[in-house]
């Protein structure tokens, strides 16, 4: 190999010192020109301009301008990405030169799975997402520049807490336990999550679908694969450029509760507490816990390079204070990409990128403290004040024997001092070195390294829960190290019009984890917050761990293209897992896929109004392993401690128990996909359409079961159940006007069918309470049906002679009870839709996107504690019409009526939000490069501006389980989502 390397060195040489002798034979002439855009007229740096049929070339600098000596009569090609190329005879010695973008997207190159290929010749199921407008959008979490802009790809906020992590589903729910979020892959390398990144260092974004396209990263594809490619610098343009943007946030909802007159009138009629005479309203909750919030976003980045190296470098920070006082999210970030052609046979590239975010997590939903911030702005009554009088450091909580009400500052105080941060270390170098000109070989190491630090603190002195525990602290801490060692081998060739490349490769990857807590409490009472001040350490809630797994990968892809009409694309990967049974460690992922373009045929040669036809169609496997823990196979043991400081447990040793039963044949959960497709590009390409049908089947689903009484454990992991989706896509593109006024619309639809087919050992589960009031599950997942359906009573109204609810009697025998729950509605929504029209005017660029979601039902949990009238909490206004005297007719039911988990809940959750509008103007580059600017930018943008939608809560966008897949839909005092408005300016010198 070391003696190849050199003779295609003196090859090349010697060809190109032939083609420059025979350049300089010829009589030469330099030729100068401008290069600009040619709607915008302003100037295109780092544009390519190439002496047709040589290997001579340059660049166009910063201000548009190039030169070349070339023979007299040359032929220049211009080249540049998004841009048509143009090819020109030379005639003047001096020229201005007017390109114009593309609107033929079929020659763009995508990144696949370890490579990349044309648009045009993709055979599989690829979506691809726009980041032009990103940078004008108040995104922290690069999960938000997904949403709405792919057809079979659902994103949602389910809280709209500061620094949330978005619920992302690449077509359908396709796990019950395990994970349903896609595999992240960062410039090559794969990541657990995308919270570290800045949405203004990403490049690209594409999503791999189907199995045929995912099948390449096997074991970690089931929910399909999000590629992420990030910014680099370009050769001959040196940049400096800032986005700095500052953000108002206002809640979108509110709600009227009821004054004291009212509170005190619906408490006599409940009965259970007799409030004194004289109390006034005092507090308006909502002004006291909501706030304006407000976000400021700050990048700055150098980029430069030439032919041989390249750089780019980035620094910024987010920082976000919530719509609730005293939530906040920061987060500062550096990345560093570094590209050298060392020499002609040899590229290295480094990437560095280097995350520290924090927040405090506020208490809400689930049953913390009572529905936590949310809910106790609502049922906090309106005669409490802030402080206590007679104790002015403590919050008032003398609500006349009722326990339950806590006010929604105590419940912010309890976060106060709370932070969750978290700093990630993602280094990776890899060399590409090309040993012939159609092989290549390219190794990578990448080091993913994070470090969390959790702490509580909860004063002694001004919270209820505080003062009982003399205040109370926590400390957890934990670091991940995981390694990536990943290896290919790729050759090509062309024989005539058959294009053949062949790629091999192995990855390994290793984890390791540690974690250390420790909890304490009774501190002094000026605010210490260490723990060094607390006098009593728990002896039961401290203590370290570790773990570690590993996967050992080898893959394989063979791709055949004839005349880029005929393609076929095969992929096979193997991936053994450290997490599974030895005997069943070992998973086989294959796919196949392939594409016909119609177009190319002789019998369309008439049809000229299409301009590309192709039909695809694939088959593939993809694993699942991710939610499982490190050990998960063997049997674990929990640990009790004693307490060794009492008389009789001085020698005592901790007691070890069984926590679950050993799986002795654990293996992979696999999803099996088929996908039929069809693209197409029309009517001189400002037309594009893509369709998708798919279906796809989970098998040996990764289960939590729960035993029967009588074992030495109560649950078990093991593989058991089926679940299916299915479901049909479309994309669609269109340029509406192309001259000085400029119109584009980009529309996706998806429509996708889940239902769970079989299950093995545990035939129902059920999930979710709701309340204090209903013990009992509002979820229930069974064969046959769609996940996380809700379950419950049929509610036909208010009986008008006795004020309660009627409940229906399903099984007909004259009295309601449980017999009679049903299906009563589904989150699952029929189709999701997104929308995005961009306008461009001479310097003005508008931008406006909208999002829906149609047919899926919200469990609207927060009414249980809003109207439900059962204790002394304050209700909202709608309660007013409840009844009171026989024969009232009304559709609220009388106070203190029998709750159950019934359709009187459930809510059509179908909105269509215009998501965002953003409008910007290009100040002329002329004017400003007189000042030293290349481009100065400033742009107003507003987010979550309309809502459109039946549901009575703050938000639809809603669902307290976070990104669970067999919960979904339920709204329990969530925080809510707001309204966003941005200023901000775009710069570069």
């Amino acid at each position: 190999m070391r003696h190849k390397i050199p003779l295609f060195n003196v090859i090349t040489f010697l060809l190109l010192v032939t083609q420059i002798h025979f350049v300089m034979g010829q009589q030469t002439k330099r030729v100068t020109g401008k290069i600009i855009d040619g709607e915008t007229q302003t100037a295109l740096p780092g544009v390519t301009v190439t002496h047709k049929g040589t290997q001579l070339k340059t660049m166009s600098n910063n201000d548009g301008y190039f030169e070349i000596n070339v023979p007299t009569n040359a032929v220049l090609i211009f080249q540049s990405l998004g841009y048509e190329t143009l090819e020109w005879n030379t005639q003047e010695a001096q020229t201005t030169i007017s390109l114009f973008k593309s609107v033929n997207q079929l020659e763009d190159i995508i990144v696949i799975g370890y490579g990349s290929v044309k648009r045009k010749d993709v055979t599989t199921a690829i979506s691809s997402v726009s980041t032009k407008d990103l940078e004008k959008r108040p995104i922290v979490n690069v999960g938000q520049a997904i949403q709405g802009k792919a057809a079979g790809v659902s994103v949602i906020q389910p809280s709209g807490e500061p620094g949330a992590t978005m619920s992302i589903r690449v077509r359908g729910t396709t796990s019950f336990n395990a994970s349903n979020e896609p595999l992240y892959v960062v410039d090559g390398v794969p990541v657990d999550n995308i919270k570290f990144l800045a949405p203004n260092d990403i490049q690209d974004i594409q999503i791999l679908k189907d199995a045929s396209s995912a099948a390449i990263y096997g074991s970690r594809a089931a929910n399909g694969v999000v590629l992420l490619t990030t910014k680099s610098g370009k050769a001959g343009v040196a940049k400096i450029a800032l986005n700095s943007q500052l953000t108002a946030n206002v809640v979108n909802n509110s709600f009227q509760v009821l004054n004291t007159q009212q509170y005190r009138e619906l408490q006599e009629e409940i009965g259970l507490v007799n409030l004194p005479l004289g109390l006034q309203d005092q507090t308006d909750w909502f002004k006291e816990a909501y706030t304006v919030g407000r976000q400021q976003s700050h990048q700055l980045s150098i980029s430069d390079g030439n032919e041989k190296l390249r750089y780019y470098l980035s620094g910024g920070y987010i920082g976000e204070n919530g719509i609730l006082e005293s939530s906040f999210f920061k987060r500062y970030h550096f990345r560093g990409n570094i590209d050298n052609q060392v020499r002609d046979w040899l590229k290295v590239n480094a990437n560095i990128t280097y995350s520290d975010y924090n927040d405090n997590g506020i208490i809400s939903g689930t049953g913390a403290n009572r529905g936590g911030v949310v809910l106790s702005v609502i049922n906090t009554p309106v005669y409490a004040p802030i402080w206590d009088p007679l104790n002015p450091q403590q919050y008032y909580n003398n609500f006349y024997g009722i326990g339950n009400i806590t006010s929604p500052l105590e419940n912010l105080s309890r976060s106060k001092y709370n932070k969750n941060r978290e700093n990630r270390l993602l280094a990776s170098g890899n060399a590409l070195v090309s040993i012939l000109d159609n092989l290549q070989f390219k190794t990578s190491l990448t080091l993913d390294r994070r470090n969390a630090l959790n702490t509580t603190f909860l004063d002694p002195i001004s919270t209820a829960w505080g003062r009982s525990q003399y205040g109370t602290a926590s400390d957890f801490r934990n670091m991940n190290t995981l390694i990536v060692f990943d290896n290919t081998l790729t050759y090509n060739t062309n024989v005539d019009k058959h294009n053949i490349e062949v790629m091999l490769g192995n990855s390994w990857t290793d984890s390791k984890y540690t974690n250390s807590y420790i909890n304490g409490s009774h501190f002094r009472n000026d605010l210490i917050q260490t723990l060094n001040a607390a006098n009593k350490i728990s002896w039961d809630g401290t203590g370290t761990g570790a773990s570690d797994w590993a996967i050992m990968s080898y893959f394989a892809r063979a791709m055949y293209n004839y005349d880029s009409k005929y393609l076929l694309t095969v992929n096979m990967r193997a991936d053994g897992s450290s997490k599974l049974n030895p005997n069943d460690r070992w998973g086989y992922f294959p796919s196949v896929s392939a594409a016909w373009r119609v177009s190319s045929e002789s019998f369309m040669e008439d049809v000229s109004w299409i301009n590309d036809l192709k039909i695809r169609g694939g088959w593939g496997q993809t694993g699942n392993q991710s939610g499982l823990g490190d050990y998960a196979y063997l049997q674990l043991y929990n640990i009790e401690r004693f307490q060794w400081f009492q008389v009789g447990f001085e020698n005592a040793v901790p007691n070890i128990s069984p926590a679950n039963l050993r799986t002795k044949d654990l293996r992979w959960e696999t999803t099996t996909q088929s996908n039929i497709g069809l693209d197409l590009s029309a009517i001189q390409d400002r037309l594009s359409l893509s369709l998708d049908y798919y279906y796809k089947k989970t098998s040996d689903m990764l289960m939590y079961a729960t035993l029967p009484d009588g074992q030495i454990a109560n649950t078990i992991r093991r593989n058991e159940g089926e679940m299916t989706n299915r479901g049909f896509e479309v994309t669609l593109g269109s340029k509406n006007i192309r001259r000085n006024f400029t119109w584009d619309t980009d529309f996706n639809i998806s429509f996708n069918r889940n239902r769970l087919e079989k299950l093995e050992l545990q035939k129902i589960y059920y999930a979710a309470k709701t309340s204090e009031i209903v013990n009992d599950y509002v979820v229930r997942n069974e064969p046959g049906r769609p996940l996380g359906g809700f379950y419950g009573y049929i509610s036909d109204g208010v009986d008008p002679e006795t004020g309660e609810l009627m409940y229906r009697d399903i099984n007909n025998d004259g009295k309601i009870s449980s017999s009679d729950r049903t299906y009563i509605g589904d989150p699952n929504p029929k189709f999701t839709y997104g929308m995005t029209n961009n306008f461009s005017y001479k310097n003005f660029d508008l931008s406006v996107f909208i999002q829906g979601s149609y047919g899926n039902d919200i469990y609207n949990a927060s009414r249980i504690e809003m109207e439900g009238m059962y204790d002394g909490k304050n209700q909202i206004i709608k309660v007013l019409d409840r009844w009171k005297i026989p024969g009232q007719q009304t559709d609220v039911p009388k106070a203190g009526y029998d709750i159950k988990n019934s359709t009187y809940f459930i809510e059509d959750g179908s909105f269509l939000r215009l998501k965002n509008i953003s409008l910007s103007y290009n100040i002329n580059a002329e004017k400003i490069k007189k000042i030293g600017f290349q481009k100065i930018q400033p742009y107003l943008s507003a987010s979550n501006l309309l809502t459109l939608t039946k549901y009575t809560g703050m938000d639809p966008e809603v669902n307290q389980w976070g990104n669970s897949g067999s919960v979904q839909g339920i709204d329990w005092g969530t925080y809510p989502h707001s309204r966003s408005f941005v200023l901000g300016v775009n710069l570069e010198f």
